[in-house]
């Protein structure tokens, strides 16, 4: 009977070892990296994707710009160069959603303060109201931090053009005209090359928190 308990003893060390290995190899396997999709206006809902770029299957970036931020600095790709961002569109006398969608952006910008990787940049759909004075006093009431975060107006057909053609962040259509008014959720997560990573409803924090996951995931694949 000795005997017996002995093998049984070694067959349940060498059992309980190959069971370790099993499962540590189905953890690696279930927690591979996965890269986030590179999205391009033919896999977006084409109520968002403005009819000329509809059937665009690649190479979708967002466009050149040139806009003023809440200091009067000209803000142009080139201060995102080699950034990940999130973008908005927002407007500053908005009483709906952009209250909720600034307190999440700054929620976001507590998350990434010390993180040199990553910004945020925020379009002002309402320029004509939204002045660099304008957008100075909110983003002191919002706790803005001008190193990490940009609020922009200027040139209205610009900054609807982006949204339409180059965020793919609104269903609504127009051209920028004195009557055309786009109100849109979306947060974007936009990588290093200007491309889109991620789509985000920015007035839900289940979101807000899967939208800083992702950022963890896109930094990751600059350490490939």
């Amino acid at each position: 009977m000795l005997s017996f308990f002995k093998v049984y003893k070694k067959f349940a060390i060498v059992f309980a070892i190959i069971s370790v290995i099993i499962l540590v190899l189905i953890y690696n396997t279930l927690n591979v990296y996965q890269p986030l999709n590179i999205y391009q206006p033919a896999m977006v809902d084409e109520q968002l994707v403005d009819s000329t770029i509809q059937h665009q299957r690649k190479y979708h970036k967002i466009a050149n710009f040139s806009l003023v931020n809440q200091n009067g600095k000209t803000i142009t790709q080139d201060d995102y160069k080699d950034k990940i961002y999130v973008a908005d569109f927002f407007f500053t006398t908005c009483q709906t959603i952009c209250p909720i969608m600034t307190k999440n952006m700054a929620d976001i910008q507590k998350e990434i303060k010390d993180d040199d990787e990553v910004m945020l940049l925020s379009h002002s759909v309402t320029p004509e109201i939204d002045t660099v004075a304008q957008l100075k006093r909110y983003a002191k009431e919002k706790g803005v931090i001008d190193s990490k975060w940009n609020l922009v107006t200027g040139d209205k057909k610009q900054i609807y053009e982006l949204a339409r053609k180059s965020y793919l962040a609104v269903k609504d259509f127009g051209d920028g005209g004195p009557f055309d008014m786009i109100h849109t959720e979306n947060f974007m997560l936009i990588d290093k090359k200007r491309q889109i990573r991620g789509f985000y409803d920015g007035t839900n924090k289940d979101e807000i928190e899967r939208l800083l996951n992702d950022i963890d995931i896109l930094k990751e694949e600059y350490k490939q």
